[in-house]
């Protein structure tokens, strides 16, 4: 008996793999950690997974081949990325700068194929049909880095809304051509071939633009209780649409970014329909599709001579240049500055979903060969990283400059203001419960809210019932001070996920917490309690080590890191920590640049503080230790750090918390950070976050595109 259930797991697990629930099982197992083994080192999500589909594929260790449900679900995920791009183009953004946009997605668009053709059929020696396919993907280009823009708070820039405006173009126009191509590769065209694509696309854009959307439109306001019913239905349009292209001559994707387009103002983008359709499609439909990507993908190709090596090299270096003649003759056009130039180039260098979607069907069409596939793969790599690095690089020489959006600083209103304690050590509550005392608005009716996050195991109910005893405790003590609490429990699976959701629940303006605590291997690898803490929230956060009584301090410094007045939660944490020295009574001394000087001593100006402030110059922050200049035994010592990839943050902030933590042993420390702008429906596997490794290198390379005239 058991030899035959080891002869049977050993004919299941035997490569490649079979049977349809293992080769799901798998492929989840991926898509669960990928993003978990290659988050210390920054590698974007669209990239791991990619590498992990070279891994598994018949070309690595085999686990997997394309057989019919691996190509369903990749189809699926091809369609639903095209989809998704067409549904999340701010069409308001385009109309506003409709002109210019025009102007730069001709530009963005013809440069790169006038470049790359001729490089693709003189140089590397291929035929017109490639040639042309090759050069129209030069072309595309999808907003990778636009997140950075928005949380450098320019993202109502012209220079942003002009890129915006130009990639509906572009990518439209790159869609168009592969229609053609495609068509041309199954046939001759000819007048018949013209007339039936012009009748065909004529009734498929009709169909999209003037019944599709009044049919929707009736359907989500009959049955507005039915939400699951919603999604099932933006699903058959999707689908329905991509046959519908199909049948007009076209490819299925033109289908699937047209019916993006036809629903985009019935599906508000910060609408729970669009959180389930995002949801559903990064979970699953598109991880699937870039896996079996890198299944494709043939490693060898590039060891076997240097031919594959220099169509990757010659693609990557025609796709980055092209893309910034074209960002430089619009700067010149419109007489913008060259940071403007670098802010679209950035935006518009990158290459992924649009990219990947037209190599695909030029690769599945025998149009294309392994060659141009394999550096199609380095292509995205590496322009989503010069992307990354050129549009930070030009976002913090714009914000410099004073072109930051309106209302970009966050003002808390007294009355409004709701503070967070996330219950953890008893032993270090005392303390930062007075700290939250002290700090809260008094004109503020809510309580202060102490939290206790349980997890969901089979102690769950004992474990709610000593957390109940415990926030007792705490509201025992807070009476004392006549202070009053709101006593929260919640069980979750994850503590710190179960924090985040709690701050949304009341709506917390400021989260105060302890000293993060030692951390496990497995931590490490798969994020630390207060890393997940911070990337889940977006309230202003305070961690506190607070081992002596505040009385006992004779002075508060402040660090202040260069860009810090630009954060969304500037202002509310400065006025917090003018309370807080008022509270005790305390002189505060603030280290930082001058352009960081002026705008606090603005805010102290309109609050009408009593408190005595002095300024100290400091300006090597990449030497946070140099810090130490500034510090006497006896001071309260407060660090203003970022959130990984906000407008002040520099790779010197990279573990703060554990740093001073060992430096200044014997003293009260305050590590905060400040409020940020929700970061919605961003796709995680289209951004990338570069690593600090990276970002120094960056500091070399960015200077290639930034330099000042």
């Amino acid at each position: 008996m058991s030899n035959k259930v080891i002869e049977h797991l050993i004919h299941a697990f035997q490569a490649p793999l079979t049977n349809p629930v293992l080769i799901f099982s798998v492929v989840l197992l991926i898509i669960l950690l990928s993003p978990i083994l290659l988050r210390p080192i920054r590698v974007p999500g669209i990239i791991g997974l990619i590498l992990a589909g070279v891994v598994i594929g018949p070309h690595g260790l085999n686990w997997l081949e394309k057989n019919s449900a691996v190509t369903l679900f990749s189809t699926i995920g091809l369609l639903y990325i095209m989809f998704i791009a067409g549904l999340e183009l701010d069409m308001n953004e385009f109309k506003k700068s409709r002109h210019k946009s025009v102007v730069f997605g001709f530009f963005t668009f013809i440069i790169p194929i006038l470049i790359g053709f001729p490089v693709c059929y003189y140089i590397l020696g291929y035929e017109v049909l490639p040639s042309v396919l090759i050069a129209s993907m030069f072309a595309t280009h999808t907003l990778v880095s636009y997140p950075i823009v928005n949380r450098y708070g320019i993202s109502k820039h012209e220079a942003v809304a002009i890129t915006i405006g130009g990639t509906i173009l572009t990518d439209t126009a790159v869609l168009i051509i592969l229609a053609l191509i495609t068509g041309a590769s199954h046939g001759e065209i000819n007048q018949e071939f013209w007339v039936t694509l012009g009748v065909s696309f004529a009734i498929f854009l009709f169909i999209m633009f003037g019944i599709i959307p009044r049919i929707a439109k009736w359907f989500f306001q009959r049955l507005d209780a039915e939400k699951t019913g919603h999604y099932i239905f933006v699903l058959t349009v999707v689908f329905f649409a991509a046959f519908l292209a199909e049948m007009a001559g076209l490819e299925p994707i033109i289908g699937a970014f047209v019916a993006g387009l036809s629903l985009n103002k019935l599906i508000p983008h910060s609408s729970a329909l669009m959180n389930r359709i995002e949801f559903i499609g990064n979970a699953i439909f598109i991880p699937f599709f870039l896996i079996s990507v890198g299944m494709i993908v043939d490693i060898s190709v590039l060891t076997k001579g240097p031919s594959a090596l220099i169509v990757a090299g010659t693609l990557t270096i025609v796709s980055v240049f092209g893309k910034f003649i074209a960002a430089t003759i619009t700067q010149y056009i419109f007489k913008y500055s060259s940071n403007q130039r670098n802010l679209i180039f950035g935006l518009s260098n990158a290459h992924a979903a649009a990219t990947l979607a037209v190599i695909m069907v030029g690769y599945n069409n025998n149009i294309i060969d392994e060659n141009v596939l394999n550096g199609t793969i380095l292509l995205i790599l590496i322009t989503c990283i010069i992307a990354s690095m050129v549009t930070e690089n030009a976002s913090k020489k714009i914000v410099l400059e004073g072109h930051q959006d309106d209302k970009h600083i966050e003002r808390v209103e007294e009355s409004e203001e709701q503070i967070m304690i996330p219950l953890a050590n008893l032993k270090n509550m005392e303390p930062i419960l007075d700290f939250a005392t002290l700090i809260k608005s008094k004109k503020s009716p809510y309580p202060l809210s102490i939290v206790s996050v349980v997890p969901d195991d089979e102690q769950a109910e004992i474990n709610v019932q000593d957390a109940k005893r415990n926030l007792e405790n705490m509201a025992k003590y807070a009476s004392g001070a006549e202070t009053e609490v709101e006593l929260l429990t919640t069980i979750d699976f994850n503590i710190p996920a179960g924090i985040a959701r709690m701050s949304k629940k009341v709506m917390a303006d400021c989260i105060i917490m302890g000293w993060p605590s030692a951390t496990s291997i497995v931590e490490k690898i798969v994020g630390e309690k207060s890393e997940s803490i911070l990337n889940n929230t977006d309230s202003t956060l305070f961690m506190l080590r607070l081992n002596k009584p505040l009385i006992s301090h004779r002075s508060i410094v402040v660090f202040v890191p260069p860009l810090a007045e630009s954060e969304v939660g500037f202002e509310y944490w400065l006025e917090k920590t003018f309370k807080l020295a008022q509270e005790l009574s305390l002189p505060i001394s603030f280290v930082c640049e001058p352009r960081t000087e002026d705008s606090i001593s603005l805010i102290y100006k309109k609050l009408k503080s009593s408190v005595k402030v002095k300024f100290e110059t400091y300006e090597d922050w990449d030497n946070i230790y140099g810090l130490a200049t500034f510090n006497s035994p006896d001071a309260l010592l407060v660090f203003v750090s970022s959130r990984q990839g906000e407008v002040s943050y520099r790779d010197s902030l990279d573990g703060l918390a554990k740093r001073v933590g060992k430096y200044y042993k014997s003293q009260n420390l305050i590590l905060l950070f400040p409020a940020r702008q929700a970061n919605e429906h961003i796709d995680e596997y289209e951004t990338i976050q570069t690593s600090p490794f990276m970002r120094k290198i960056s500091r070399g390379l960015g200077n290639i595109f930034n330099k000042e005239k």
